[in-house]
């Protein structure tokens, strides 16, 4: 193939390829989060109504990872085994099945064994996604591509933020409270997108119909240079993989850190509620939108710039320490402008740094490798969603003020910020960084 050729090629299958996966993808993810996140706004109502304490609030929406935890790995085995087509498509039909039944709980418990329920439902497609796109997008490319697809968590609270919230205020029929309308109407689009998703998804660029035959060899082939020119890689085992002492370190890494992302994650229409008063909970919801639309353009450009670089780590880090230090000054504050401010500043760190922290494991591990240990990261990790919520909790029911929380989270995104500061990974043949 003549250069001039083989560069058109490139343009038109990159091309092709992102409008046909990012996007697609970017909405899946939208609904995952929204389906997971609206409790934090249901509790504005959900409460009261069920009897929840601070604590028991906490525990309700902690537990969810408790079943991600046990069925991540297992799930992400299984995607290996069936093709992401159809294992992406069981884990949406079922996450959307749970997700609607949830309106219908008539007590803490059923609350506590549903949430349980959807994060076994949901267990594998974060990481899955992740590596699908790794058949898809070659090294150069991963942290911005990420970075697209994971803009779909800080997107999801805008859109979820506002629909939510008016479902509450606006929809309450057949004896049905608003909270139960929101999570019924908002746990029907994954059972419709995974029906879609059967015959939508591409499991890989050799079966991409919609390329031509020369982009789909021109890919394919790119991508094997990719995991041919990775010499220093690791290849393991299941076992091997998830207690590799690198992984067990990005584990405890990503588990100190979702403590602090989800425990702002689910108080946030709480906190921002407790920063003045006589709000509405639509109001509520419009606020909760700048924090997050903040964090989405801070999120894609500082990966850009983290694959501009080639630079991981230090990319990682930093976003960390700025959550951190804006985390901890927002409960030293009384003025609701600067509290939103600062809450935003949190935000753009903590997802700033999710992106180039996702490229880490494939500086040191081969792609089916990689795979395994993503999702065990990921497993371990997010334990820290239900300690993060339940801490803010305890401490709010202990102290009657989520404050106390807040600069509990702030000190251990200090800590998972010298954690990655000082952490070194192999980069082929050199360190990273």
């Amino acid at each position: 193939m003549a250069e001039r050729d083989q560069t058109a090629v490139e343009k038109s299958t990159t091309r092709k390829v992102f409008w046909r996966i990012i996007p697609y993808c970017f909405i899946l993810y939208v609904i995952s989060y929204i389906d997971r996140a609206n409790i934090g706004y249901a509790a504005l109502q959900m409460n009261k109504e069920l009897a929840l304490s601070s604590e028991a609030f906490g525990f309700a929406a902690g537990i969810f990872f408790i079943g991600y935890f046990l069925f991540e790995v297992p799930s992400n085995v299984a995607l290996g085994k069936y093709g992401a087509r159809i294992w992406i498509s069981r884990i949406l039909i079922t996450w959307g099945i749970v997700a609607t039944a949830s309106a219908f709980v008539q007590s803490p418990v059923q609350l506590y064994i549903l949430r349980f329920l959807l994060g076994v439902a949901e267990a594998g497609f974060f990481p899955g996604i992740i590596i699908y796109l790794t058949y898809w997008f070659r090294a150069k490319e991963q942290a911005t591509t990420v970075a697209w697809f994971t803009a779909a968590i800080p997107l999801s609270y805008l859109i979820g933020a506002p629909l939510s919230t008016w479902i509450m205020d606006n929809v309450a029929t057949t004896g049905l409270s608003g909270w139960r309308w929101m999570l019924l109407i908002e746990g029907v689009p994954a059972v419709v997108a995974g029906i879609v998703n059967y015959f939508v998804m591409t499991d890989r660029p050799e079966d991409a119909k919609w390329l031509e035959p020369e982009e789909r060899a021109w890919l394919a082939g790119e991508i094997e240079k990719d995991r041919a020119a990775r010499t220093n890689v690791k290849h393991l085992g299941v076992m091997a993989a998830i207690t590799e002492p690198k992984v067990l370190f990005l584990s405890a890494i990503y588990f100190i850190y979702q403590v602090g992302n989800l425990g702002i994650g689910m108080w946030m229409p709480q906190i921002i509620k407790g920063l003045s008063s006589g709000l509405t909970n639509f109001q509520v919801g419009l606020l909760a939108m700048i924090p997050y639309a903040v964090a989405t353009v801070a999120m894609v450009l500082w990966s850009k710039n983290s694959d501009r670089t080639g630079e991981r780590r230090k990319h990682s880090a930093l976003p960390l320490l700025a959550a951190a230090i804006a985390l901890g000054a927002t409960g030293a504050v009384s003025q609701a402008s600067l509290g939103l401010a600062l809450i935003s500043i949190a935000l753009a760190g903590i997802y700033a740094f999710k992106s180039p922290f996702w490229s880490l494991p494939g500086l040191f591990l081969s792609r089916s490798t990689a795979a395994v240990s993503i999702a065990a990261i990921n497993s371990i990790g997010n334990l820290g969603g239900f300690a993060g919520p339940y801490a803010i909790g305890f401490i709010k029911e202990t102290t009657g003020s989520a404050y106390g929380g807040l600069l509990v989270l702030s000190g251990l995104l200090l800590l998972s910020f010298l954690m990655t500061w000082f952490a070194r990974f192999e980069n082929r043949s050199e360190a990273v960084g």
